[in-house]
């Protein structure tokens, strides 16, 4: 059964902001069980010609860029931490991108919140050994990886840059729900003229948006890059 949990705001580091509100499921099985098997096993073949893997740490990038990532707290969908440090990268390519758009966006009085970007791959398994039938539609599928397994999918929003907080939207991040859709007609006319003014700015830089997760979008040229599992501590 999913359900809504409020949660007391939660201190990330420096450079993040607070959180109160969180969506969750009922795992199907234990997330420490889950990661251990997912710890042991290997992404899916793939064959053709990639780029090599480029991951940039986009605070690095641009330090207005504020970070909120949920998966290295209990306070996300699983209700436990899944990351180990609270960090968030993508293929130069796409980090670039980002920045233009958060740049772009500061013009209209906003900044972009980061609450994912490159996931190893098996994060993506325990997601979807975690979450029931009726539910995966919210969740990539391991045997065929997901564009944030190679570095090409930031999930975000956007905060105000007058008062530091982040802007409400028509869903939480990572509801599983109706209102979390990219075209959801609910909300109030404010809620849904800040999603589309963040979709306009991603669009302008060859990103496209989830149908299913107003806060998710994939780089153009996801297709380039292999599916990776490497652990956020390893990379420089």
């Amino acid at each position: 059964m999913l359900k809504l949990v409020l949660l007391l705001p939660l201190s990330l580091a420096a450079q993040t902001v607070d959180t109160v509100q969180s969506f969750r499921i009922t795992p199907l099985r234990p997330v420490e069980e889950l990661r251990r098997e997912a710890l042991k096993a290997q992404p899916p073949r793939e064959t053709g010609n990639f780029r090599k893997s480029e991951l940039v740490e986009l605070k690095k990038l641009d330090p207005t860029i504020k970070l909120e990532i949920r998966y290295a707290t209990s306070n996300n969908f699983l209700g436990t931490p899944v990351y180990s440090q609270a960090r968030a990268f993508l293929q130069r390519p796409a980090a670039e991108a980002l920045v233009r758009a958060n740049r772009k966006l500061k013009e209209q009085g906003y900044g972009l919140l980061i609450h994912d970007g490159y996931r190893p791959w098996y994060v993506t398994k325990i997601f979807w050994d975690a979450t029931p039938d009726d539910k995966k539609i919210f969740v990539a599928n391991p045997a065929e990886g997901s564009r944030h397994n190679r570095g090409c999918a930031v999930d975000l929003s956007m905060y105000d840059l007058k008062t530091g907080e982040p802007v409400q939207m028509p869903s939480g991040y990572d509801e599983m729900s109706p209102r979390a859709y990219a075209n959801y007609a609910g909300g109030t006319d404010e809620q849904r003229k800040r999603r589309e003014i963040l979709r306009a700015a991603m669009e302008a830089e060859g990103f496209t948006v989830n149908p299913t997760e107003w806060w998710h979008f994939d780089y153009k040229d996801w297709k380039m890059y292999r599916i990776g599992t490497v652990e956020f501590s390893k990379i420089d």
